[in-house]
């Protein structure tokens, strides 16, 4: 095989920092269907490490691409995909991202969603346009903020009227319906699908905190909120808040895969935060109450902690790590409050 060649990371915009990538093959979503998949599988498509090209590197059905490529059509109609989110949430923005497609992409696309939390929507299921019909250009990103505020489950993306997308990534919140809240439940108040999320942070040289967040643990070295090596006074850290304010009971720390470069300590500092932007955020964080005190953190290890201060319910969390190195995931156990 050929040596790859990676495409290059690209500065989105707000809404590819702000929002979660919920067409993510890793965190759960799903290629079900479509109209054809001949020369590459579309759940290439949702892989959320940057397309690879090898320049001779061919299948039995010819030129090996990384993404969702279909035969060239010799009919009329177009191309079409259904895909199940990995988590159902309201969208802010998507990125049809052609790497590596220069004579073979698609030259138009539309995005519809549906909400179908108990079956696999099928092409009569009632879809709502997202999207309508926008040119595509090769080894292109090609960044549009959707504006809906309803929760989508599923996605169905047209090709028009053939060809191929190496990335399709797709921005938004995951929902978690507190309607019915039980104040006796205890919950990783923090994970991402109930609705935790970044904010801000000091370094993410090799992995942003949102990864700490990611369900199970992490798979390897890069699955995780990682800093570059500290130089300088003081430490790394990061502001994440809750999917709901709630009372904290026991804190896990692990650091899978973090074997020389996991963090000497960590400590936590948090607050109830009623308004503010992220500026302002930061500026608070310094002077949050501490939630846990400074505690030694090992190689590889999930690390339990339920000798916390008693400072009531919080929304958000400064997670400080002393001085630097990597956490895989953090989890946050307790009550949500109404």
């Amino acid at each position: 095989m050929s040596t790859a060649i990676i495409a290059p990371a690209v500065d989105g915009p707000a809404f590819t920092k702000t929002g979660l990538n919920l067409a993510d093959a890793s965190l759960g979503a799903e290629f079900i269907w479509a109209t054809d998949q001949f020369f590459a599988p579309g759940i290439r498509m949702l892989n959320p490490e940057p397309a690879a090209f090898y320049p001779g590197l061919y299948d039995d059905n010819g030129k090996w691409m990384d993404g969702w490529e279909t035969r060239r059509r010799r009919t009329t109609g177009h191309d079409t995909a259904i895909i199940k989110l990995a988590l159902a949430g309201t969208l802010q923005g998507v990125d049809f991202d052609t790497s590596f497609f220069t004579g073979n992409f698609a030259p138009a696309v539309s995005l519809e969603a549906c909400y179908s939390p108990d079956a696999e929507p099928t092409n009569d299921s009632a879809w709502t346009e997202l999207l309508s019909a926008v040119e595509l250009g090769g080894n292109a990103h090609h960044f549009h903020e959707l504006t809906s505020d309803q929760v989508w489950t599923h996605l169905r993306l047209h090709l028009y009227p053939d060809g191929g997308v190496a990335r399709l990534r797709v921005y938004g919140t995951p929902h978690c319906d507190w309607s019915n809240l039980d104040s006796s439940q205890t919950i990783n108040l923090i994970a991402l699908e109930n609705g935790g999320n970044q904010v801000a942070w000091s370094d993410a040289h090799y992995g942003e905190p949102r990864k700490l967040l990611r369900p199970g643990r992490g798979t390897d070295m890069g699955d995780g909120w990682e800093t570059r090596r500290r130089r300088e006074p003081g430490n790394d850290w990061c502001i994440l808040t809750l999917g709901h304010k709630g009372v904290i009971e026991r804190v896990e720390v692990d650091t899978a895969h973090f074997k020389g470069n996991f963090p000497a300590r960590c400590s936590i500092q948090a607050a109830c935060v009623e308004q503010g932007t992220t500026k302002s955020l930061i500026t608070q964080s310094m002077f949050w109450h501490t939630l846990m005190d400074e505690q030694p953190l090992t190689a590889d290890a999930i690390h339990q902690f339920t000798e916390l201060k008693d400072i009531g319910p919080i929304t958000h969390i400064r997670f400080n790590i002393i001085p630097d190195g990597g956490v895989s995931r953090l989890r946050l156990f307790g009550k949500p409050v109404a």
